[in-house]
Protein backbone atom coordinates (compact mmCIF):
# COMPACT_ATOMS: atom_id res chain seq x y z
CA UNK A 1 0.00 0.00 0.00
CA UNK A 2 1.53 3.29 -1.10
CA UNK A 3 1.67 6.03 1.51
CA UNK A 4 -0.79 8.81 0.84
CA UNK A 5 0.93 12.20 0.74
CA UNK A 6 -0.12 14.93 3.14
CA UNK A 7 0.25 18.67 2.81
CA UNK A 8 2.05 18.97 6.13
CA UNK A 9 5.84 19.22 5.91
CA UNK A 10 7.88 17.03 8.19
CA UNK A 11 11.41 17.08 9.61
CA UNK A 12 13.72 14.10 9.24
CA UNK A 13 17.02 13.56 11.05
CA UNK A 14 19.71 11.01 10.18
CA UNK A 15 21.89 10.50 13.24
CA UNK A 16 25.02 8.95 11.76
CA UNK A 17 28.41 8.12 13.15
CA UNK A 18 30.17 10.98 11.35
CA UNK A 19 27.38 13.45 10.55
CA UNK A 20 23.91 14.49 11.64
CA UNK A 21 21.73 15.47 8.68
CA UNK A 22 18.37 17.24 8.86
CA UNK A 23 15.83 17.79 6.10
CA UNK A 24 12.45 19.33 5.53
CA UNK A 25 10.31 17.10 3.33
CA UNK A 26 7.02 18.25 1.89
CA UNK A 27 3.88 16.17 1.53
CA UNK A 28 4.89 15.00 -1.94
CA UNK A 29 8.15 13.51 -0.68
CA UNK A 30 10.30 16.34 -2.04
CA UNK A 31 13.22 17.55 0.09
CA UNK A 32 12.94 21.32 0.28
CA UNK A 33 15.84 22.00 2.66
CA UNK A 34 18.88 20.11 3.90
CA UNK A 35 21.55 20.86 6.48
CA UNK A 36 24.15 18.84 8.38
CA UNK A 37 26.77 19.08 11.11
CA UNK A 38 29.53 16.71 12.29
CA UNK A 39 28.46 14.21 14.94
CA UNK A 40 30.08 14.97 18.31
CA UNK A 41 32.32 12.02 19.10
CA UNK A 42 31.35 10.10 22.21
CA UNK A 43 29.39 13.02 23.69
CA UNK A 44 25.70 12.33 24.31
CA UNK A 45 24.82 15.80 25.62
CA UNK A 46 26.51 17.46 22.65
CA UNK A 47 24.64 15.12 20.29
CA UNK A 48 21.33 16.21 21.81
CA UNK A 49 22.32 19.86 21.45
CA UNK A 50 23.38 19.37 17.82
CA UNK A 51 20.05 17.79 16.87
CA UNK A 52 18.08 20.48 18.65
CA UNK A 53 20.19 23.17 16.98
CA UNK A 54 19.52 21.76 13.51
CA UNK A 55 15.78 21.62 14.11
CA UNK A 56 15.66 25.11 15.60
CA UNK A 57 17.65 26.48 12.68
CA UNK A 58 15.25 24.95 10.12
CA UNK A 59 12.26 26.21 12.07
CA UNK A 60 13.46 29.82 12.13
CA UNK A 61 14.85 29.90 8.58
CA UNK A 62 11.75 28.44 6.94
CA UNK A 63 9.01 29.58 9.32
CA UNK A 64 7.97 26.10 10.45
CA UNK A 65 5.44 25.49 13.19
CA UNK A 66 7.02 25.27 16.63
CA UNK A 67 5.34 21.90 17.31
CA UNK A 68 6.15 20.25 13.98
CA UNK A 69 7.11 16.64 14.79
CA UNK A 70 10.54 15.16 14.13
CA UNK A 71 11.49 11.69 12.92
CA UNK A 72 14.97 10.40 13.68
CA UNK A 73 16.91 7.50 12.22
CA UNK A 74 19.47 6.12 14.66
CA UNK A 75 22.21 3.47 14.40
CA UNK A 76 20.43 1.30 17.00
CA UNK A 77 16.93 0.65 18.27
CA UNK A 78 14.78 1.51 21.27
CA UNK A 79 14.45 -1.43 23.67
CA UNK A 80 10.85 -2.30 24.45
CA UNK A 81 12.06 -3.60 27.82
CA UNK A 82 13.75 -0.40 29.04
CA UNK A 83 12.80 2.34 26.56
CA UNK A 84 16.51 3.05 26.13
CA UNK A 85 18.64 2.81 23.00
CA UNK A 86 20.50 -0.44 22.35
CA UNK A 87 22.73 -1.98 19.66
CA UNK A 88 24.24 1.38 18.63
CA UNK A 89 27.74 1.35 17.18
CA UNK A 90 27.90 4.96 18.41
CA UNK A 91 28.22 3.62 21.93
CA UNK A 92 27.51 6.88 23.77
CA UNK A 93 23.87 6.46 22.70
CA UNK A 94 23.43 3.03 24.26
CA UNK A 95 21.39 3.04 27.45
CA UNK A 96 20.10 6.56 26.84
CA UNK A 97 16.45 7.74 26.67
CA UNK A 98 17.06 9.62 23.41
CA UNK A 99 13.43 10.20 22.44
CA UNK A 100 12.39 11.49 25.86
CA UNK A 101 15.46 13.71 26.18
CA UNK A 102 14.89 15.26 22.75
CA UNK A 103 11.19 15.82 23.35
CA UNK A 104 12.02 17.61 26.59
CA UNK A 105 14.77 19.66 24.97
CA UNK A 106 12.88 20.62 21.78
CA UNK A 107 9.33 20.67 23.18
CA UNK A 108 7.92 18.77 20.20
CA UNK A 109 6.97 15.13 19.49
CA UNK A 110 9.72 12.79 18.32
CA UNK A 111 9.63 9.34 16.72
CA UNK A 112 12.72 7.14 16.47
CA UNK A 113 13.53 4.16 14.29
CA UNK A 114 16.62 2.24 13.27
CA UNK A 115 18.39 3.74 10.26
CA UNK A 116 17.87 0.57 8.21
CA UNK A 117 14.16 0.70 9.05
CA UNK A 118 14.10 4.30 7.82
CA UNK A 119 15.81 3.22 4.60
CA UNK A 120 13.20 0.51 4.06
CA UNK A 121 10.32 2.88 4.83
CA UNK A 122 11.62 5.50 2.39
CA UNK A 123 11.98 3.04 -0.49
CA UNK A 124 8.61 1.44 0.27
CA UNK A 125 6.85 4.81 0.49
CA UNK A 126 7.91 6.45 -2.76
CA UNK A 127 11.07 4.71 -3.89
CA UNK A 128 12.08 1.50 -5.65
CA UNK A 129 9.34 -0.52 -3.92
CA UNK A 130 6.50 2.02 -4.02
CA UNK A 131 3.18 0.20 -4.18
CA UNK A 132 4.56 -3.19 -3.10
CA UNK A 133 2.65 -4.83 -0.26
CA UNK A 134 5.78 -6.27 1.41
CA UNK A 135 9.31 -4.91 1.28
CA UNK A 136 12.66 -5.91 2.74
CA UNK A 137 15.09 -3.00 2.73
CA UNK A 138 18.72 -4.13 2.86
CA UNK A 139 21.81 -2.01 3.50
CA UNK A 140 25.10 -3.46 2.25
CA UNK A 141 27.59 -0.88 3.43
CA UNK A 142 30.13 -0.67 6.24
CA UNK A 143 27.72 -2.99 8.00
CA UNK A 144 24.69 -5.01 6.96
CA UNK A 145 21.22 -4.04 8.15
CA UNK A 146 17.63 -4.37 7.13
CA UNK A 147 14.06 -3.31 7.72
CA UNK A 148 10.65 -4.77 6.90
CA UNK A 149 7.65 -2.82 5.66
CA UNK A 150 4.22 -4.38 5.20
CA UNK A 151 1.43 -2.41 3.54
CA UNK A 152 3.24 0.84 4.16
CA UNK A 153 3.94 0.22 7.85
CA UNK A 154 7.22 -0.68 9.52
CA UNK A 155 7.23 -4.05 11.26
CA UNK A 156 8.91 -3.48 14.61
CA UNK A 157 8.69 -6.88 16.24
CA UNK A 158 8.50 -7.75 19.92
CA UNK A 159 12.27 -7.38 20.42
CA UNK A 160 12.71 -4.23 18.28
CA UNK A 161 15.06 -6.14 15.94
CA UNK A 162 12.80 -6.83 12.98
CA UNK A 163 14.87 -7.01 9.80
CA UNK A 164 18.22 -7.48 11.57
CA UNK A 165 19.21 -10.31 9.22
CA UNK A 166 22.82 -9.07 9.19
CA UNK A 167 23.36 -10.88 12.48
CA UNK A 168 21.94 -14.19 11.38
CA UNK A 169 24.67 -16.82 11.04
CA UNK A 170 25.56 -17.42 7.39
CA UNK A 171 25.37 -21.12 6.54
CA UNK A 172 28.71 -21.55 4.83
CA UNK A 173 28.16 -25.31 4.87
CA UNK A 174 25.09 -24.87 2.66
CA UNK A 175 27.26 -23.00 0.16
CA UNK A 176 30.18 -25.43 0.32
CA UNK A 177 27.97 -28.52 0.01
CA UNK A 178 26.94 -27.62 -3.54
CA UNK A 179 29.43 -29.06 -6.06
CA UNK A 180 28.95 -26.18 -8.52
CA UNK A 181 30.24 -23.72 -5.88
CA UNK A 182 33.91 -24.41 -6.60
CA UNK A 183 35.50 -21.27 -5.12
CA UNK A 184 36.24 -21.95 -1.42
CA UNK A 185 35.27 -19.48 1.27
CA UNK A 186 38.48 -18.19 2.79
CA UNK A 187 39.20 -16.79 6.22
CA UNK A 188 36.56 -18.35 8.44
CA UNK A 189 35.41 -18.33 11.11
CA UNK A 190 35.05 -14.56 11.08
CA UNK A 191 34.36 -12.86 14.37
CA UNK A 192 31.62 -10.22 14.51
CA UNK A 193 31.47 -7.24 16.86
CA UNK A 194 28.25 -8.73 18.30
CA UNK A 195 30.37 -11.54 19.78
CA UNK A 196 29.33 -14.29 17.36
CA UNK A 197 31.11 -15.85 14.40
CA UNK A 198 30.25 -15.79 10.69
CA UNK A 199 27.31 -13.42 10.88
CA UNK A 200 25.97 -12.35 7.47
CA UNK A 201 27.64 -8.98 8.08
CA UNK A 202 31.09 -10.54 8.34
CA UNK A 203 30.78 -11.86 4.77
CA UNK A 204 28.58 -9.35 2.94
CA UNK A 205 29.49 -5.90 4.27
CA UNK A 206 31.84 -3.81 2.14
CA UNK A 207 34.86 -4.37 4.43
CA UNK A 208 34.06 -8.10 4.45
CA UNK A 209 34.21 -8.19 0.64
CA UNK A 210 37.60 -6.48 0.83
CA UNK A 211 38.73 -9.05 3.40
CA UNK A 212 37.69 -11.86 1.05
CA UNK A 213 39.65 -10.32 -1.82
CA UNK A 214 42.74 -9.98 0.36
CA UNK A 215 42.46 -13.65 1.36
CA UNK A 216 42.06 -14.71 -2.27
CA UNK A 217 44.46 -12.39 -4.11
CA UNK A 218 46.85 -11.40 -1.35
CA UNK A 219 46.38 -7.71 -2.15
CA UNK A 220 44.47 -5.12 -0.09
CA UNK A 221 41.98 -3.20 -2.24
CA UNK A 222 38.91 -1.10 -1.55
CA UNK A 223 35.57 -2.46 -2.74
CA UNK A 224 35.28 0.28 -5.36
CA UNK A 225 38.66 -0.75 -6.82
CA UNK A 226 37.67 -4.42 -6.83
CA UNK A 227 34.50 -3.42 -8.70
CA UNK A 228 36.66 -1.69 -11.30
CA UNK A 229 38.62 -4.94 -11.77
CA UNK A 230 35.34 -6.78 -12.28
CA UNK A 231 34.38 -4.29 -15.00
CA UNK A 232 37.71 -5.00 -16.71
CA UNK A 233 37.14 -8.75 -16.64
CA UNK A 234 39.76 -9.62 -14.01
CA UNK A 235 39.34 -13.37 -13.37
CA UNK A 236 39.96 -13.39 -9.60
CA UNK A 237 37.78 -10.36 -8.89
CA UNK A 238 35.00 -11.74 -11.09
CA UNK A 239 35.09 -15.16 -9.43
CA UNK A 240 35.01 -13.56 -5.99
CA UNK A 241 32.06 -11.37 -6.93
CA UNK A 242 30.14 -14.40 -8.16
CA UNK A 243 30.80 -15.97 -4.78
CA UNK A 244 29.66 -12.76 -3.04
CA UNK A 245 26.37 -12.74 -4.99
CA UNK A 246 25.93 -16.45 -4.32
CA UNK A 247 26.37 -15.91 -0.57
CA UNK A 248 24.06 -12.89 -0.70
CA UNK A 249 21.40 -15.04 -2.38
CA UNK A 250 21.88 -17.68 0.32
CA UNK A 251 21.52 -15.09 3.08
CA UNK A 252 18.46 -13.47 1.48
CA UNK A 253 16.82 -16.85 0.94
CA UNK A 254 16.47 -17.33 4.69
CA UNK A 255 14.34 -14.17 4.78
CA UNK A 256 12.42 -14.98 1.60
CA UNK A 257 11.56 -18.46 2.89
CA UNK A 258 9.99 -16.92 6.01
CA UNK A 259 8.68 -13.47 5.02
CA UNK A 260 8.27 -13.97 1.24
CA UNK A 261 8.61 -10.24 0.40
CA UNK A 262 7.46 -8.88 -2.95
CA UNK A 263 10.51 -6.61 -3.30
CA UNK A 264 13.97 -6.51 -1.79
CA UNK A 265 15.59 -3.08 -2.13
CA UNK A 266 19.35 -2.83 -1.81
CA UNK A 267 21.29 0.20 -0.62
CA UNK A 268 24.78 0.97 0.65
CA UNK A 269 28.07 0.97 -1.24
CA UNK A 270 27.95 -2.65 -2.43
CA UNK A 271 24.52 -2.07 -3.99
CA UNK A 272 26.12 0.20 -6.60
CA UNK A 273 27.80 -2.74 -8.38
CA UNK A 274 25.31 -3.23 -11.19
CA UNK A 275 26.10 -6.87 -12.01
CA UNK A 276 24.68 -7.76 -8.61
CA UNK A 277 21.12 -7.32 -9.98
CA UNK A 278 21.81 -9.95 -12.62
CA UNK A 279 23.69 -12.45 -10.48
CA UNK A 280 21.69 -12.52 -7.24
CA UNK A 281 18.44 -13.51 -9.02
CA UNK A 282 20.48 -16.14 -10.86
CA UNK A 283 21.60 -17.75 -7.59
CA UNK A 284 18.40 -17.35 -5.54
CA UNK A 285 16.63 -20.46 -6.95
CA UNK A 286 19.38 -22.63 -5.44
CA UNK A 287 18.20 -21.74 -1.96
CA UNK A 288 14.57 -20.50 -2.07
CA UNK A 289 11.94 -23.16 -1.38
CA UNK A 290 9.80 -22.50 -4.46
CA UNK A 291 9.52 -23.58 -8.07
CA UNK A 292 10.04 -19.96 -9.13
CA UNK A 293 11.36 -16.89 -7.33
CA UNK A 294 9.07 -13.92 -7.96
CA UNK A 295 10.73 -11.59 -5.43
CA UNK A 296 12.20 -8.60 -7.26
CA UNK A 297 15.69 -7.39 -6.35
CA UNK A 298 15.97 -3.64 -6.95
CA UNK A 299 18.45 -0.85 -6.31
CA UNK A 300 17.37 1.99 -4.04
CA UNK A 301 16.01 5.05 -5.87
CA UNK A 302 16.87 7.64 -3.24
CA UNK A 303 20.44 6.51 -2.56
CA UNK A 304 22.12 8.08 0.44
CA UNK A 305 19.02 10.18 1.14
CA UNK A 306 16.81 7.17 1.85
CA UNK A 307 17.64 7.07 5.56
CA UNK A 308 16.83 10.69 6.32
CA UNK A 309 13.75 10.59 4.08
CA UNK A 310 12.52 7.52 5.91
CA UNK A 311 12.97 9.33 9.21
CA UNK A 312 10.66 12.06 7.89
CA UNK A 313 8.19 9.40 6.71
CA UNK A 314 7.91 8.14 10.32
CA UNK A 315 5.19 10.76 10.67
Amino acid sequence: MHKQPTKTPRIGIDLGGTKIEAIIMNGDGQITARTRVPTPKGDYAATLASIAGLVEGLQHEFGLAANLPVGIGTPGAVSFETGLLKNCNSTCLNGQPLREDLEALMQRPVRIANDADCFALSEASDGAAAGAHSVLGVILGTGVGGGLVYEGQLLKGINAISGEWGHNPLSLLAYQSMPENDLPVLGHPRGCYCGRNDCVETWLAGPAFEQSYLALAGQPLKAIDIAALIDRGDAQATALFHQYCNLLALALSTVINIIDPAVIVLGGGMSNIQRLYELVPHYLPRYVFSDHVNTRIKQAVHGDSSGVRGAAWLW
